[in-house]
């Protein structure tokens, strides 16, 4: 791991978990191919918490996100000049991003310090990743989830979830496993994986805490939410365990926050790279805001910015955003070639 620079904030690296914090200047798909018949166990120890080695400030005058957005981006190494030049005409307060592909002395921190975002990052390898983006403040960082399961053979730790609070908002940045086929031991593991968060999401808001639930969730929970139910009758994301798996959220008081906004049939998030599935609208809607009663009751506003997986090194889905407090979450058109960026 890198040596912090002056403003980090950084996690003892046991074998277990990676964190890697940066604060700003002052003033769907398929996952690697993974072991065979895993056992599944929870962490039996707390991953740590972060210790402080320098204060970290806000760097802009708001002091609660007006704009949260999600983003499985594919590796952040490929993209960062898109991811870049996405936050400075979106305006986003809080962004969320999963897929990072990196370890920690491979994460692009400055490039999003000079943008005036403090930086918390969890990653292991070349695989997973996730990490929150933040110019409202970045505290009380968490990599995992009390009850995380494992996976592999043995069994460890994944980097699939990171949580802090960025303006009095808890905000998870998630990535779900795959699954990768209905029989296959990844299966077990998303299932599981997904039930120990919901757990844990109800005692996150149990509080009246405004949480924001951001990610990838490799789920398409209603019918409308894949171009061809046909197509995928036998393959993952549709299966009623899993939808089961996702409704649970939303009878426990989750709401999904960007549905009322962003209507289907035909809404998407994600386009396979493969058989020019992004031109021929066939797509799977599983990157979600599920937010609790109270973080809900502020939303006034969502998007899926389609024009964002367009283009030549776009990453397979879009950017999902969401407006609080009377923003209206709307995606903002990319500049005309050559004409100044917003």
């Amino acid at each position: 791991m890198a040596s912090p620079t002056s403003g980090s904030v950084v996690a003892t690296p046991p074998a277990s978990a990676l964190v890697h914090l940066e604060a700003g200047p002052q003033g769907g798909p398929e996952e690697n191919a993974g072991e065979d018949a895993p056992a599944l166990v929870g962490n039996e120890e707390p991953l740590p918490t972060p210790t402080t080695t320098a204060a970290l400030s806000p760097v802009v005058a708001r002091v609660s996100p007006v704009r949260i957005a999600t983003w499985n981006v594919n590796s952040i190494r490929s993209r960062v000049d898109r991811v870049e030049a996405w936050l400075q005409r979106s305006d986003v307060d809080v962004l969320a991003i999963q897929e990072t592909k990196a370890k920690e002395e491979q994460f692009p921190f400055d490039r999003f310090r000079d943008l005036g975002y403090e930086v918390a990052h969890h990653g292991l390898n070349q695989w997973n990743g996730v990490a929150i983006l933040s110019r409202v403040g970045l505290d009380d960082v968490a990599i995992g989830f009390d009850g995380d399961p494992g996976f592999g053979v043995p069994v460890a730790p994944e980097a699939r979830s990171i949580g802090a609070t960025c303006g009095g908002v808890r905000v998870w940045s998630l990535y779900v496993p795959n699954g990768r086929t209905l029989d296959d031991p990844h299966m077990a593991y998303k299932l599981q994986w997904l039930a120990r968060l919901r757990d844990r999401a109800v005692e996150w808001a149990a509080d009246g805490t405004p949480v924001a639930l951001c990610g990838d969730w490799n789920v398409a929970p209603q019918d409308e939410d894949v171009w061809s139910m046909e197509y995928f009758a036998d393959k993952t994301h549709v299966s009623p365990p899993e939808r089961a798996a996702f409704n649970a959220f939303l009878e426990s008081g989750f709401v999904d926050v960007v549905r009322p906004y962003a209507p289907g049939p035909g809404t998407y998030t994600y386009w396979d790279y493969q058989q020019l599935a992004f031109p021929k609208r066939r797509g799977m809607r599983i990157d979600f805001v599920l937010g609790s009663a109270s973080f809900a009751e502020r939303v006034s506003g969502a998007a899926i910015d389609r024009e964002e997986r367009k283009g030549k090194g776009a990453s397979d889905h879009a950017p999902v955003i969401v407006g609080l407090d009377g923003d209206d979450g709307a995606a903002v058109d990319k500049p005309i070639e050559g004409s100044p960026a917003r």
